[in-house]
């Protein structure tokens, strides 16, 4: 299908929660991932989280399905400093998983680094998803280490890809 990505506005605040809490559902049913365990896990996204995070700065884009302009999928692009930049809430509605939407959108953060003079892009995911980890160093992310966080039930594992 043709799509289109753009950078989303506080206009889209509603439809971004919608599409990351839905998104990320899967995850947490599979890792027995809680409100009560892990408050900050996307499952639980609250509007409020996406309009604070877009007055700090942090880039949001929508992926739509073009003819439609049915919004299907987002990430985030979070600028650290000069040199790096996270890329954030990579979410793919379940039924349109498949399609290379995810793979689309994290090479517009790519891109979008790269246009901005970012050397690295940096992820975090949990540990235990090997199927993710595999998915993004088919990307060209690498790992660069593992961490246990004590208000954390899981591992994370923090990636990197260098753009130079």
């Amino acid at each position: 299908m043709i799509f289109k990505i753009k950078e989303a506005t506080f206009n889209d605040v509603n439809i971004l929660n919608e599409i990351i809490k839905n998104s990320f559902l899967n995850v947490a049913k599979k890792f027995n991932l809680t409100s009560e365990n892990t408050p900050k896990h996307p499952s639980n996204c609250k509007i409020e989280w996406i309009f604070s995070a877009l007055e700090k700065g942090i880039h949001y884009y929508l992926l739509e399905i073009e003819k439609k302009n049915i919004p299907i999928g987002c990430c985030a692009l979070e600028i650290v400093n000069s040199n790096i930049g996270y890329l954030e809430r990579l979410a793919v509605l379940p039924s349109f998983r498949k399609n290379g939407y995810g793979t689309a959108l994290v090479k517009h953060i790519i891109n979008r680094a790269k246009k901005i003079n970012i050397k690295r892009i940096e992820i975090g995911i949990i540990a235990e998803d090997v199927k993710l980890r595999k998915w993004y160093e088919n990307l060209g992310f690498s790992i660069k280490s593992k961490v246990v966080f004590d208000h954390l039930p899981f591992e994370v594992i923090f990636m990197i890809l260098d753009l130079n």
